[in-house]
């Protein structure tokens, strides 16, 4: 199980390197100078060679690749083109909110999911079928579109909840259980754009998992023996159909947190993919460059933490080859 683990985290690492190398390609590639966007129309010939000699950036690619690496692997995310902070500082500010975006819609799309493809399982086929109607349209739906809808019917037309932000204006004054409604007013919406889609994905897999396991003889045995319905789902169905669900999980968190990305940069919510955003738009080499290590980090560490489920749910794998 530690060698599975050890070659998981390895193609983890160059799944990273991968990323962050075909990253600093594209966003070198792409139209547009950051130089240009820092110092202005105004600015003339000799100030804009003279900016680009101070970050580096009339360097050839491979030596900017090579310069940037060796930097950060010592710790030196070097500073923001854009806004002159730290990138380590900008980014710092951001896992946070990002996190608990994820964490907390990970978790309710995985609750509500399961609940609904459990009744799905064994559900008459008319229930069944509205059901799968609107898990189907839930997983389709474009999550920018999505937080867009909600923001036109709870924030203008509903005025209740807000619609940009992770706190109000006023937030600083406020303690207590007030500033913890106030953060979730403003966590309201965002989080129930990446919670709905997710529902969609997690009923319809769930519904599928349960199935097939309810069509395989030891059920039909622990049917026979008299057990209820609730008894054979909960002892038998829900457990091994946990399996391809649990690995599910992890394939689901680099959508989860590409998806995030739109959705903070519709309700304005101050997490990593905000700032990625802003910084593709103003060629922001290093808040880019970091952004990506940091989200293909968390990605990988959700797969690996995934396989570590599976293997404590599956006592096989843990065991290796030799169980079966």
């Amino acid at each position: 199980m530690l060698a599975h683990l050890g070659a998981r985290a390895l193609a983890g690492a160059l799944v990273v390197a991968g990323v962050v190398t075909l990253t600093f390609l594209l966003v070198h590639a792409a139209p547009g100078d950051p130089v240009e966007r820092l110092l202005g129309p105004t600015a003339t010939a000799g100030q804009l060679a003279a900016q680009r000699r101070a970050l580096g950036l009339d360097r050839s690619l491979p030596a900017q690749y090579a310069i940037w690496v060796g930097r950060f692997a010592r710790g030196d995310w070097g500073r923001s083109i854009a806004t002159g902070r730290p990138v380590r500082a900008l980014l710092g500010d951001a896992v946070p909110p990002t996190v608990l975006l994820v964490a907390s819609s990970l978790a309710l799309s995985y609750l509500i999911g399961l609940a609904v493809g459990a009744w799905q399982a064994g559900a008459d086929p008319r229930v069944d079928t509205a059901l799968s109607v609107v898990t189907v349209t839930l997983f389709a739906l474009p999550g920018y579109w999505l937080g867009l809808m909600l923001v036109m019917a709870f924030t203008y037309a509903a005025h209740w909840l807000p619609a940009f932000g992770a706190t109000g204006i006023a937030a600083d004054a406020l303690s207590g259980w007030s500033r913890l409604a106030d953060r979730l007013r403003h966590l309201a919406l965002p989080l129930t754009t990446l919670t709905l889609i997710g529902i969609g994905g997690a009923a319809r897999f769930a519904r599928g998992a349960m199935r097939d396991v309810r069509s395989q003889p030891f059920v039909t045995t622990a049917e026979a023996k008299g057990l209820t319905s609730f008894q054979v789902t909960r002892r038998h169905v829900a457990r091994n159909a946990l399996i391809p669900l649990v690995t599910l999980l992890g394939l689901s968190l680099p959508a989860l947190f590409s998806g995030a990305v739109f959705v903070e940069a519709v309700f304005a919510w101050p997490g990593v993919g905000r700032r990625l955003v802003e910084a593709v738009q103003a060629r922001d080499y290093p808040v880019v460059m970091a952004a990506t290590v940091v989200t293909a980090v968390l990605v990988v560490a959700g797969n690996l933490l995934a396989d570590v489920a599976v293997a404590w749910i599956d006592p096989r794998i843990r065991r290796g080859p030799r169980a079966s």
